[in-house]
Parts: C-alpha cells; structure tokens; sequence
C-alpha cells in the first residue's frame, strides 16, 4: 500500500524566557514515521506532549527546526499549495469552535464546494453535499436553514467530517476529534472514521489521550512523551504488551470495573512539567520505576523489540548483549 505521508526527524524548538536566560525546549524531538494511504496512524499521549505540535506541522501551521515531511505524489511548487488544502483536511476538537454562530450551516458546505470548483451550479453542488452528509449519517434536509446552536456537538462534528469529504481528501488529520462530544455518541463518530477508512481508502491521523478509542481504530499507534516517541507499532500489540513503562502507565491509567484496584500499586500522570522537557537523559525518567543511572545521563536510542520500535535503556542492554553474542559466533 502506498504511503500518503512520511515524516523524517522532524523537530520544533521553542525559547522561553529572556535573551540572556533562555530555556530551550524540544516541543518535537527527532519523530520519523510513515502513513499508509487508507490505513490509521495514532499519536497518543498526554497533554502537552507534543503531538498536536506534530500536528501542526504537517499541516503546514507551524514551520519545523529541523527534519522533513514528505507527502505522496505531491504536484509542482507552484500548484502544491491548492494540492495540499484539497488533499489533506483536520478535523478538529471543538465543533462549536469551527462554525460561526451567527452563520448558516449549510453555508460552509457551499463556500467550500465554491472554492475549489466542485460542481458547475447549486443543484449539483446541493447533490454533493448530501452525498457527502449521507456518507456521515445526515442528508440535507437536516442541515438546511440551521445554525450551528440548534445541533449537538456529535452532529456538528459529522457536518465538520462531511465538509472535508467534499475535496476527497488523501489523509484526515483528526485532532481529539471526539473529546468534546458526550460519551454516549463517542463510538459513533470513531464507528464512523473506521468505515470511512475502509469506502474510501482514506488515511486517518488520529490524534488522542483516549487509549480505547484508540484501540477500537486498530491500526499503527505512537506513544508519545515530552516530544520523543516511546513507543511505536501495531495497536494491539503496543497496547496489549507495551514494552515501554510509560505506555504501561497511561495503559494502567484506563479505568477499570473495580474502582479500588483502579489505582493500586501505579503512578499517577501528572501534568505537564517544563522540567521534563529540560531533564538530560531520558524525559520519563522522572517517574519510571525501572530508571537506571544511564537513564539519568543518557537519551536512549529507539529499538526494535519484536517488531515494537521501543525507545528505552532497558531493552538497548539486551540489543547490546545479542551483537555481542552474534560476534563470537561469527
């Protein structure tokens, strides 16, 4: 399957305080991964820890430091910008946040048929929306002549879905796209990206602290943490196994069915501390039960861990080990 996107050793600095004393934080720290076109890539993780800057990024708000974002079959300079709007779309956490209240619904759905030449009059630009709205589990009758206040948060969102599906887009950015919608409707909309991935060979970036959710997309995850990945592979996999502590820790941090067990013998996250961002070494080893004194000192290099890429000192020992070993059999 071909790729939609690739990233290479992106990183974003940022500098917080005066000139003379200045802080330098790595919002980003070296990231690489592949998307597959019509495949599900998860960035997981706390607040704060970076992803929504990666984000950012690949959507052109932000302009990395360092490293490069490589989108598939990309057109000439001077036309990737048009190419770009159409074929990558974000939805994002707020709905209320992406409607006007005072402006028509419908009306986006039209400005956005309008600005990219989709239909040649109203009537075919009408049947496009609905299709689309359709593809969402809404029509057009429901939509027209309402504002934005007279639908629910789940029902904006799905309008905001469908607006994207107007260009076809190649990749989905979806930003927390279901923390501000109640929890009864929450697996309606990932239902929905699930289905979308699979009728319109569609990739979707999902971007979420909501390890189920997640898990339910199936797909490639990311862990991430104060900019680095900790952890990276097939979602059941990291998620039913995880290699690394903090992946063991957020997957601990799920609720459980007996509250007095929920949080026995675990650490708790905390939030987001700048120290950590700052610390030498490995960010987690703060909190990490197993922290050595190299974790302390030295940043650990990303492994292969049955087929898992692991960013952890306890695992580069056993790596280690293993060449050694294949180097007095040789």
């Amino acid at each position: 399957m071909p790729a939609v996107l690739e990233v290479r050793d992106l990183t974003k600095v940022f500098h917080r305080g005066s000139l003379l004393a200045r802080d330098r934080i790595v919002a980003v720290d070296n990231v690489s991964f592949q998307m597959n076109r019509g495949g599900i890539f998860t960035l997981a993780g706390e607040s704060g820890c970076g992803k929504t800057t990666l984000a950012r990024m690949i959507l052109g708000f932000e302009q990395p430091t360092a490293g490069k974002i490589i989108y598939a079959q990309g057109p000439e300079k001077e036309k990737q910008k048009v190419w770009f709007s159409q074929r990558i779309q974000c939805i994002f956490q707020n709905p209320f946040e992406t409607f006007n209240p005072l402006r028509k619904v419908e009306g986006y759905l039209f400005e956005t048929v309008r600005n990219y030449g989709l239909a040649k009059n109203k009537t075919e630009a009408k049947e496009l929306i609905n299709s689309k709205l359709e593809a969402v589990g809404l029509s057009y009758e429901e939509v027209e002549g309402r504002y934005p206040s007279e639908f629910s948060g789940g029902q904006l969102q799905r309008i905001s879905i469908a607006r994207s599906l107007l260009v076809d887009p190649s990749l989905l950015i979806a930003d927390e796209p279901v923390s501000m919608v109640d929890a009864s409707i929450r697996m309606s909309i990932v239902n929905l990206f699930r289905r979308l991935q699979d009728e319109l060979n569609m990739g979707i970036l999902y971007i979420t602290h909501d390890l189920a959710t997640a898990y339910y997309l199936s797909g490639q995850i990311a862990i991430m943490f104060r900019g680095n990945i900790m952890e990276m592979g097939p979602v059941q996999e990291v998620l039913m196994h995880p290699r690394h502590p903090y992946t063991q820790l957020l997957r601990d941090s799920i609720p459980e069915a007996d509250p007095a067990k929920k949080w026995q013998g675990r650490i708790s996250i905390a939030a987001t501390e700048q120290e950590e961002y700052l610390r030498e070494g490995c960010k987690f080893a703060g909190r990490c039960p197993h922290v050595m004194e190299i974790c302390k000192q030295q940043a650990p290099e990303t492994v292969d861990v049955d087929g898992v890429h692991v960013k952890c000192h306890l695992y580069l020992g056993t790596q280690r080990l293993a060449r050694e070993v294949r180097k007095r059999t040789v």
